[in-house]
């Protein structure tokens, strides 16, 4: 035990192991942020603590942005289905006989031209 005592290593683990106990209650009673090196160092800690919030923030910005750019494009895919849906009921609808049918079935009296139609010409003027 005498030769612990006196080896120099063995002192100076003890002088930091009571530093270490003095911090870690400086930083209890608040004394640590009250010395130079910390008040010199906030604005370069606040300027940090700014940069992080803004880069949390715009993370947050950009994931918003990607989550309405997936919803949009599922609203451009039904509504691009929907367009050729309806495309298709007009090609159907407005045949022909598809409109020959619908004037029947609602009992209109309308009868088919024989005679193709005639162009008009201006005249005098």
């Amino acid at each position: 035990m005498k030769w612990f005592k006196k080896n120099k290593g063995f002192t100076e683990i003890s002088e930091e192991s009571k530093e270490t106990k003095a911090n870690f209650r400086d930083l209890l009673d608040g004394r640590v942020l009250t010395r130079d090196a910390v008040v010199k160092q906030l604005p370069f800690v606040l300027f940090l603590t700014f940069l992080a919030t803004g880069y949390i923030a715009n993370r947050y910005h950009a994931e918003k942005i990607v989550r309405q750019t997936i919803q949009l494009r599922k609203e451009v895919k039904e509504l691009r289905t929907e367009k050729i849906v309806i495309q298709y009921e007009l090609m159907n609808n407005s045949k022909r006989t598809a409109v020959l049918d619908s004037l029947e079935s609602k009992n209109i009296n309308l009868v088919e031209s024989i005679s193709p139609p005639v162009k008009l010409k201006k005249s005098g003027f």
